[in-house]
């Protein structure tokens, strides 16, 4: 069974591209939301994550509070990394288990959708990686609608994260989320490169 990555900047629209791979029945892991899971129940990560951002890092109700942490380690690079260094081996024990899960269903390649693939050295456990790409100015538009930011808070974790141009380059399939390309035309084609691949 082949392992393929998707990924792609903030608002670059991964999210809806894996919406359309799920109609051809594809089984789609999403890392970020697992990590979101984790981190709310899994009593070591908590820890962990209280012991770096203090009590306020959880609401009252035991959920996350993302504007508590976001506030911090996007403004504190050193903080940023060691919530990273917390939650992503989590992610990995995770989406391996999921992985061996998918091997009883018999699909023919599982996709993981990350916004860090290159950036967290995962891209090696996979055998290809698709890029989801959109022009700056449509991701923080999409972003600022979708999160409630302002265009600066959205410019600064644009700046946080690879280079889009980079993403593309390493890329094994590219998909133009630019509002002028046909996704569902682009998803085929790159779902019968991958069959392709097993046959």
């Amino acid at each position: 069974m082949l392992r393929i990555g998707i990924t792609g900047g903030i608002g670059s629209g991964k999210t809806t591209v894996c919406k359309i791979f799920e109609t051809l029945q594809i089984p789609i892991y999403y890392a970020d939301d697992r990590a979101k899971w984790l981190m709310v129940n899994s009593p070591s990560l908590q820890t962990g994550i209280q012991q770096l951002f203090g009590k306020e890092a959880y609401l009252e109700d035991g959920a996350l509070n993302r504007a508590h942490i976001g506030g911090i380690a996007f403004k504190d690079p050193a903080k940023l990394q060691k919530l990273n260094a917390l939650v992503h081996p989590a992610v990995f024990v995770d989406g391996e288990n999921w992985q061996q899960e998918q091997l009883t269903f018999g699909a023919t390649y599982t996709l993981k959708e990350a916004a860090l693939i290159y950036e967290t050295g995962s891209y090696k456990m996979l055998d290809k990686v698709i890029v989801v790409t959109a022009p700056e100015e449509m991701r923080i538009e999409r972003v600022m609608k979708r999160d409630n930011l302002s265009a600066e808070a959205v410019k600064e974790r644009i700046a946080r994260q690879m280079p889009e141009s980079e993403k593309v380059d390493k890329a094994d399939y590219v998909i133009q989320n630019d509002g002028q390309h046909s996704l569902i035309k682009q998803v085929l084609s790159i779902h019968q490169a991958i069959l392709a691949l097993k046959a």
